[in-house]
């Protein structure tokens, strides 16, 4: 039940860092509004593949490290907390900032390069490797089954590739996009309060290991 609900808070965390607009984001609407509905989904495929990398990379080198230096891990649980909190007043200040399309060139209207595209921003993006190390090392318990730790990477996958094949579908839509436009400050405010609430969370439950 313990790694159940571990895994639980790690996909909710990552799904809420991946909901709140960011290059991602942006990337996978102009692909739904400027070239195709399918370019975008494989847009989003290609973020999915990006977030596995992410995340077996976080699990090989945690996961060994953590074992053998308990400290280390209450320090970077530690620090995952205080990220949470600060990504969360960075999304709750800019809850009503608009979000901004760029005049790209035309992107590839190719599947395999609409992929590698979102491929290539995902890991591109620093914000996403400090995302996944912090909330691997806050929630994930210091040792990890087997089993959960084979099936992560492929929940993370549907995370991710889940929710920005959402964005496109909807984006692609020209009266989903303006409804999405219009909540968008009602939506990063809700985000940014359970992203708070989860940091808070970590930090007042912090204590050394036994």
């Amino acid at each position: 039940m313990e790694v159940t609900l571990s895994l639980a808070s790690v996909l909710g965390a990552l799904l809420i860092g991946a909901i709140s607009p960011g290059p991602s984001f942006v990337l996978v609407a102009r692909t739904a509004m400027a070239i195709s509905r399918i370019d975008a989904l494989f847009v989003a495929v290609g973020m999915g593949l990006g977030g596995v990398f992410f995340s077996v990379a976080a699990l090989l080198g945690l996961q060994a490290l953590l074992v053998h230096v308990p400290w280390l891990y209450l320090t970077l649980k530690f620090a995952g907390g205080l990220y949470l909190v600060y990504l969360a007043l960075r999304i709750w200040r800019g809850a009503r900032q608009p979000i901004t399309l760029p005049d790209t060139p035309q992107l590839s209207t190719t599947a395999r390069k609409s992929l590698l595209l979102g491929l290539v921003t995902q890991l591109s993006n620093p914000k996403t490797a400090i995302v996944y190390g912090s909330i691997f090392a806050a929630l994930l318990p210091q040792h990890l089954p087997p089993a959960a730790t084979l099936a992560l990477p492929l929940l993370v996958f549907l995370v991710e590739t889940g929710w920005y094949s959402i964005v496109a579908l909807a984006l692609s839509s020209a009266a989903l996009q303006n409804a999405y436009l219009r909540s968008k400050h009602h939506v990063d405010r809700v985000a940014g309060g359970v992203m708070a609430l989860l940091g808070l969370k970590l930090l007042a439950a912090t204590r050394p290991l036994s």
